[in-house]
């Protein structure tokens, strides 16, 4: 394979950890389905589009925002989370898998902990990933963040951007 990386993409063969197949089979993989080279994805030259983005991010007051990350875990639970997350055991090594969860609930099925902290777990760390995406997306200036409910005010913005 790294053969075929440097054959078909030796700019991103050169910069690339030959030694990380995830990454030596990103980039055959890229250039198979594509036709093009990894190395042409990985330009910091923005292509010029017919259209204007507009970002607009949705934001709750946090104890808002926890209280409804909280309720949606108890539906996911009661959805069937658990029994989910069983069905999956065989593939829990999967990335897919690795994720806020997933994790926890193959924790408690080893015996780490039992289900209420599971569940306490559970909740806990979607807050810190809703809050991790929070702070991520708080880094680009070119949002304009709303409430969710303020729907005349995000209306307004976009027809005063479509004009």
């Amino acid at each position: 394979m790294v053969e075929e990386l440097q054959a078909n993409d030796p700019e991103y063969a050169s910069e690339v950890d030959l030694n990380n197949p995830q990454r030596v089979m990103r980039g055959v993989e890229i250039f198979r389905v594509s036709g093009k080279p990894m190395s042409s994805f990985r330009k910091n030259k923005m292509d010029q589009r017919p259209f204007k983005i507009l970002k607009i991010g949705l934001e709750r007051d946090r104890e808002e925002l926890y209280d409804r990350i909280n309720q949606r875990m108890d539906i996911m639970i009661d959805q069937g989370l658990f029994e989910e997350a069983e069905r999956l055991l065989p593939h829990k090594s999967a990335n897919a898998l690795q994720t806020v969860g997933y994790k926890e609930i193959y924790d408690y099925m080893e015996g780490q902990y039992d289900r209420e902290e599971c569940i306490r777990l559970l909740k806990r760390n979607s807050r810190r990933y809703a809050k991790r995406q929070l702070t991520y997306f708080k880094k680009d200036e070119a949002f304009h963040w709303f409430h969710p409910e303020q729907k005349a005010e995000i209306l307004g913005l976009i027809k005063s951007q479509m004009k």
